[in-house]
């Protein structure tokens, strides 16, 4: 079954280049889990649906396959990426170290005006029901972004959109759900100590974050022995 089969249309507003348009909507709706890891994806429908040509479609198609995002296979066309137990450990390793200095430099560096998206990019999450996990991990990836953000540090903020794409596939193709009992109050805690401009306490909370994810995560990815 393909994307255009069982999907509402979503809107899509034609860019002056139409194929970073087309690659910008095929990525956000892979990360958003509208297209669900393992489903795969028709280029006739998928152009019919935002009206332009394969020409496009094929183009963005490549680039996302260079991202990691989506697999070619011979024959059987094209499929959102599906992510092994193992490349969770690995992904969740890195983004342990990758999380914890983002903390710290945010403590370090971040202004008024970071610490204001920071509080309504939270007040979100909280504010969103427990029952979709598709916002769940919209409205979570997106306030992890905000303390990217608040570094200021390009290059990290580089390396954490590739790993944001990696994390997003883990969390569609295992639905793990942000509302977690613990969630609450570690997002709390990586927020404070961020305010505070205590990179130490900053660091160390969103290890804990991560790590308390990761066991769940890696835990269901594992086939019983």
């Amino acid at each position: 079954m393909t994307l255009a089969e069982h999907h509402a249309p979503v809107a899509f507003a034609r860019p002056v280049l139409v194929r970073d348009g087309v690659y910008e909507h095929l990525r956000r709706a892979v990360l958003d889990g509208e297209i669900a890891p393992g489903e795969r994806i028709g280029e006739v429908e998928l152009g019919e649906r935002l009206g332009v040509s394969r020409t496009p479609i094929r183009e963005a198609i490549m680039r996302l396959t260079q991202d990691g995002l989506l697999v070619a296979e011979a024959n059987k066309g094209v499929r959102v990426r599906t992510v092994t137990a193992q490349e969770a450990r690995d992904t969740y390793a890195v983004r342990e170290e990758l999380d914890g200095l983002g903390a710290a430099l945010a403590a370090a560096a971040h202004t008024a005006a970071d610490a204001a998206a920071l509080r309504a990019a939270l007040n979100e999450v909280n504010a969103a029901g427990g029952g979709d996990y598709r916002q769940q991990t919209r409205l979570d990836l997106g306030f992890h972004r905000a303390i990217t953000g608040a570094t200021h540090n390009a290059a990290l903020g580089d390396l954490a959109r590739d790993l944001e794409q990696r994390v997003a596939l883990i969390k569609h193709q295992t639905r793990t759900y942000n509302a977690h009992p613990e969630t609450a109050a570690q997002h709390a805690a990586i927020l404070k100590a961020v305010l505070d401009r205590d990179a130490p306490a900053a660091r160390e909370a969103a290890r804990l974050h991560v790590r308390t994810f990761a066991a769940l995560v890696v835990n269901q990815m594992t086939p019983a022995p």
